[in-house]
């Protein structure tokens, strides 16, 4: 009797014990909710091993339309897109990225960051040719570089038009991941306009496309591709915890892009025009005191002297909307416009003040100096 007591006693604990462990493991934590939800953004040049995730992407009905077939467009882009080995002065690699074939005759475009640690770059196109690239020059504010390659038979990507990108469209990123030759991944633009504080030149210009397309180091340089088979980005940095994607990546939108591309080319380096003002985005409070009718714009807090804001009349306290009438909605696309001219170019622009929406035409642009600069308060 004592014994089948005691074997009751040890069941009934063991079962309680059992039970008390099973809700400790099915009960939510509150601890996710207390973490830190500041991640680290990064470049994704690739100096490390690791994994490449696989997106399956098949045609689904949305909207009674059919999402784009990626097959061709795949293979036309990644026809365009090159790996490029950087070596330091020992020979060694130092780190690997993508690049994007702009012309036939031999210019291909890629992240600063990817060159900026070697002294000698391999390019191996997708047909597994193997060339030595010439560095033609270097933009750190933008993050962007052009190296040339003495080569016949490239397929120059073909240009498409990031300020026409909307939100929720198919985009591909194309590129190297971990030396992944030609790795395609499919995803759609998440925002467009971030600034994600990762370039610490003077002056840059962060108005990045972001994206959900997984994009890993090795990726840095390569093409972000809309669904007409357009380049409408360079794919340039992630935003993770880990090292490795986790959902975020951004791109340069193709119309700096190209704009860099010209100026490099031609000059070797960037020709940058600028508009003389201290800025900020407009706020809700803002929008409202100064009776605008939305709290989007760009809020002029300080002109300076001998700019080109101050010779076309732009005072402190006007609102700029909209630059040769593409939208500028906050500091970043502000940014964007204004870095797509030289000096000498002449843009129109729109604004408010009092409450009214004025339009400055034949506004000409100076170029980047001491005395007139573009920059944030």
């Amino acid at each position: 009797m004592i014994k089948q007591l005691a074997s009751y006693v040890a069941v009934a604990f063991l079962s309680a014990f059992f039970a008390f462990m099973l809700f400790q493991y099915t009960l939510p934590s509150a601890a996710p909710a207390l973490q830190s939800q500041d991640a680290d953004v990064q470049f994704t040049n690739y100096q490390t091993g690791g994994q490449n995730p696989a997106l399956n992407v098949s045609p689904k009905l949305l909207n009674g339309e059919i999402a784009p077939d990626f097959r061709v467009i795949s293979r036309q882009a990644t026809a365009s897109v090159v790996n490029i080995t950087s070596k330091g002065v020992n020979g060694y690699r130092t780190s690997s990225g993508s690049g994007v074939i702009m012309s036939s005759d031999g210019f291909i475009i890629t992240n600063n960051h990817v060159l900026e640690d070697g002294n000698d770059y391999e390019i191996t196109l997708h047909d597994k040719r193997k060339l030595t690239a010439t560095v033609i020059g270097v933009d750190p504010t933008t993050d962007l570089a052009l190296i040339k390659v003495n080569a016949s038979r490239l397929q120059p990507v073909v240009f498409g038009n990031s300020d026409q990108v909307e939100v929720g469209e198919w985009v591909l990123a194309v590129g190297n991941p971990f030396n992944l030759n030609s790795t395609v991944t499919a995803g759609i633009v998440s925002a467009k306009a971030r600034n994600i504080s990762i370039l610490r030149e003077s002056y840059a210009i962060e108005s990045f496309i972001q994206t959900d397309a997984v994009v890993n180091p090795g990726n840095s340089g390569g093409a972000l591709i809309n669904a007409m088979g357009e380049l409408i980005g360079i794919n340039t940095a992630i935003m993770s915890e880990s090292g490795a994607y986790e959902g975020y990546s951004f791109a340069i939108p193709s119309n700096l892009v190209r704009k860099v591309f010209a100026d490099l080319r031609e000059f070797g380096s960037v020709k940058r025009a600028i508009l003389g003002v201290r800025i900020d985005d407009v706020t809700d409070a803002m929008a409202r005191e100064m009776r605008l009718p939305s709290p989007t714009g760009v809020f002029i807090s300080d002109v300076t002297a001998g700019s080109s804001a101050q010779q076309a009349g732009l005072k402190a306290g006007d609102v700029i909307i909209s630059i040769n009438s593409v939208r500028t909605g906050s500091v970043p696309e502000l940014q964007e416009q204004i870095a797509l001219y030289r000096p000498g170019d002449r843009i129109s622009l729109e604004y408010f003040r009092d409450g009214k929406k004025i339009t400055k035409e034949n506004l000409e642009l100076k170029g980047l100096d001491r005395t007139a600069s573009t920059y944030r308060r």
